[in-house]
């Protein structure tokens, strides 16, 4: 019997040209270097201007792929912007994808990202030995543009060495463009600069030419005055964390297992559960009336309202399988229609109560504990959304701050503060209970 991969493999294959290999020419359809086009359904129908980079860019990208076989298909598909990161471990993956599938690399544009930890060595020297690191796992002599990774404070923004080695890789032709991604900050830890803040001084600060931040219908007011400043300097946007209706399902679907679970509950747990079980019985309620229940339609609306913006030039999507790539592929050129914009209305005025915003934090100045509440979330979202449980305990598990253990004895301070109504005290323990034990 062949399992489920297998098949969606097969599939995809049949509904392309057998044995295609490249993509096609940036801003025109994929094209089949071996002759013949792609399936109109299945193939990329958009292309846009990445800013000053003057790369046309499918609209819809691969974000987070560590599958060989996928990430070929969805080249084979059109797809010709490829996001990677020193952290993610997906660079040699990217690397055997393209040269073995026989692409033209001209035509693909990477993005590498690289940490920067005051704590460790930050000279240029560092930076351009872990540069060509990255040159090593993708099997190319260039990236079209190295990012500083989750840049969390205006300091890391400038850090001098980094600079310094991107300039050097620059002036060996192996960079082309440098840019700059955020999740926001942990605020108990650090001034309170936000999203906006930190990404508003980087397009005014001249030296990135391509932005990742965090966009989507619940959580558009940053996203959208940084989008918004970069069509005015010519700053290629991408999107990430661009669907946050899974959560509220995701999140019933933890606690249900972690109640079943064959272990004796800690009062901790079964007052999370208690106050997420409490929040979840009203939301039902709402989804039932708006009639929400359809998980995927929301989804695809919400990757519609990020194309819908025409200062997005492309929008991050992780893919794991070939179901989610061709879930993904086909929503490439579409717009939201009247009917699916109030569906996600009637989302974010209900069971958006249980997505904490990524990049916001506002909330961890009000806990006593000094919990960095935002980026625990964000592991957990790594965990659930991203299937990625390892690498969410790893983080957590490395965090040097005070974990959600301690919401235990709070009253739930952090959900007083929201000031969005997430149920966050709730999922704050699901997501303890699952980072921590997995």
């Amino acid at each position: 019997m062949e399992n489920k991969k297998s098949v969606q493999r097969r599939n995809f294959l049949k509904a392309t040209v057998a044995g295609a290999v490249g993509v096609g020419v940036a801003g025109s359809a994929p094209v089949n270097l071996m002759g013949g086009e792609t399936k109109a359904d299945l193939g990329i129908k958009s292309f846009r201007m990445l800013g000053k980079t003057g790369f046309k860019v499918s609209d819809i990208s691969m974000g987070y792929s560590n599958n060989v076989a996928v990430i070929q298909g969805a080249l084979r598909a059109g797809v010709n912007y490829i996001d990677t990161a020193e952290v993610y471990r997906n660079q040699p993956a990217v690397g055997k994808a393209i040269k073995e599938g026989g692409f033209d690399r001209k035509k693909i544009f990477i993005t590498s990202k690289l940490v920067i930890d005051k704590k460790k060595e930050v000279t240029k020297e560092s930076f351009v030995k872990r540069f060509n690191q990255c040159l090593k796992e993708l099997q190319t002599d260039y990236i079209d543009c190295m990012m500083i990774h989750s840049c969390e404070d205006l300091e890391t923004m400038k850090t001098p060495g980094f600079h310094a080695a991107m300039d050097q890789m620059k002036k060996e032709g192996k960079l082309k463009h440098v840019g700059i991604s955020n999740h926001g900050t942990n605020w108990y830890m650090k001034p309170k600069v936000s999203m906006s803040e930190i990404l508003t001084a980087a397009a005014n600060d001249g030296r990135f030419d391509v932005m990742l931040l965090a966009y989507n219908f619940v959580q558009d007011d940053m996203g959208a005055k940084v989008l918004e400043l970069c069509k005015k300097k010519n700053i290629g946007t991408t999107l990430m964390k661009v669907n946050p209706v899974g959560t509220f399902h995701k999140m019933k679907e933890r606690a249900k297992k972690i109640k079943e679970a064959k272990r004796e509950l800690d009062e901790f747990t079964k007052s999370g559960l208690a106050i997420f079980e409490a929040k979840a019985k009203k939301a039902e309620g709402f989804i039932k009336k708006y009639k929400l229940d359809n998980q995927k339609e929301i989804s695809d609306a919400a990757i519609k309202f990020t194309l819908d913006n025409n200062d997005v030039a492309t929008v991050c999507c992780g893919m794991r399988n070939f179901e989610q790539m061709e879930g993904f592929i086909k929503l490439s050129g579409t717009r939201l229609n009247g009917r699916e914009k109030k569906k996600l209305a009637a989302f974010k005025a209900g069971p958006a109560i249980f997505y904490c915003r990524h990049a916001c934090g506002i909330c961890e100045s009000a806990c006593k504990h000094n919990v960095p509440v935002n980026t625990i979330m964000r592991y957990h979202h790594y965990f659930d959304a991203h299937g990625r449980e390892k690498y969410a305990m790893k983080q957590y598990a490395g965090l040097k701050t005070n974990k959600a253990d301690l919401c235990a004895s709070c009253k739930g301070d952090c959900q007083s503060a929201c000031p969005y109504g997430v149920a966050i005290h709730g999922m704050m323990n699901i997501a303890h209970s699952n980072l921590e034990i997995g």
